[in-house]
């Protein structure tokens, strides 16, 4: 990442959403501050439901030029016109995945801390990398995607990198210079504004 570029906001949608309230939620927060992207990652596994979130989030965000990637469900981000789809099993899903969606998609690996994983995933064609979380988290095994990491990638590798998990301003702050995209969910959609709270965020790249 160039040193006169800041990282940009990919966001991440909440593991449960109310469709009536969500999109009109999300379209305020888009209005706020630019956006690159956003993940849909529901906890469901019922396709209906997914079917239903992802083409209302699809309109909320082709109508501000915003592309939209679903975590996991390949088949379902060909069939809804979606932008592509983010991998969570490293670099395993990738070369079928790409064969399925073809060239023009978005396909990113969440590789978490795992700096093998994550080249493996790059030399396969993926557009982007995601490493975390780079904060304490109760989830997983407690590895955190420390600093050097981004460090090294960002000086060795070309592919973008995203960092994500228990994001706050002084995480934000440290990893501005070694990351191209901060993967920002939880961390805005329990706040009571949500836009205000990435804001801040974003505020503490500078």
């Amino acid at each position: 990442m160039a040193e006169t570029e800041l990282p940009q906001i990919y966001l991440i949608s909440p593991p449960e959403i109310e469709l009536s309230r969500f999109p009109d939620q999300l379209a305020r927060v888009l209005d706020t501050t630019e956006i690159a992207c956003v993940r849909l990652a529901l906890a469901t596994k019922d396709e209906n439901h997914l079917a239903r979130a992802a083409d209302i989030i699809r309109e909320v965000t082709h109508r501000r030029d915003v592309a939209v990637v679903i975590a996991e469900h390949v088949l379902l981000a060909e069939r809804l016109g979606l932008d592509g789809v983010h991998l969570t099993d490293g670099a395993r899903s990738i070369r079928k995945t790409r064969m399925d969606l073809g060239s023009d998609a978005i396909v990113g690996a969440f590789c978490a801390a795992s700096r093998h994983d994550g080249m493996t995933a790059a030399d396969l064609g993926c557009d982007y990398i995601s490493f975390g979380p780079v904060g304490n988290m109760n989830l997983g095994d407690g590895t955190i995607a420390e600093y050097e990491l981004f460090e090294w990638w960002s000086k060795m590798i070309e592919v973008p990198i995203v960092a994500e998990g228990a994001l706050n301003e002084d995480t934000i702050a440290l990893l501005t210079p070694v990351t191209d995209f901060f993967g920002i969910g939880e961390e805005i959609w329990r706040a009571d504004d949500p836009g205000l709270t990435l804001c801040a965020l974003r505020a503490a790249m500078k």
